[in-house]
């Protein structure tokens, strides 16, 4: 699955947890997010790519008390896979489940892969 993937964890902030293969996901993330910054869940395709937001399926919250977010921008041919509101959590949760329950409450998590 070829993506951007931001999300923060228990006590550690917003970040890149993986980098789509881009020398710089910001900008991507920047650009496809514009309009919809504020919306808590999205979904949206532009080309060949689909930019999601979810919030944690498992409801968790960071040491604030807010609702942790996930948010991907899914490249092909991934982003054809993803074709509703419902196939955010279907296609792309089971990928990226376990690696977020292994970072989720250490320290510091590790770079983007």
């Amino acid at each position: 699955m070829r993506s951007t993937w931001a999300s923060r964890g228990h006590s550690w902030g917003f970040r890149f947890l993986a980098g789509g293969g881009l020398q710089d996901p910001r900008s991507e993330y920047l650009r496809s997010f514009a309009g919809i910054e504020h919306r808590a869940e999205v979904w949206r395709r532009t080309g060949d790519r689909v930019v999601v937001r979810l919030s944690d399926p498992w409801g968790r919250r960071d040491a604030a008390g807010r609702v942790v977010p996930h948010e991907f921008v899914m490249f092909a041919p991934a982003a054809a896979d993803i074709n509703s509101v419902e196939g955010r959590i279907r296609y792309i949760w089971p990928q990226v489940a376990p690696k977020f329950a292994r970072i989720w409450s250490v320290a510091e998590p590790p770079r983007e892969s």
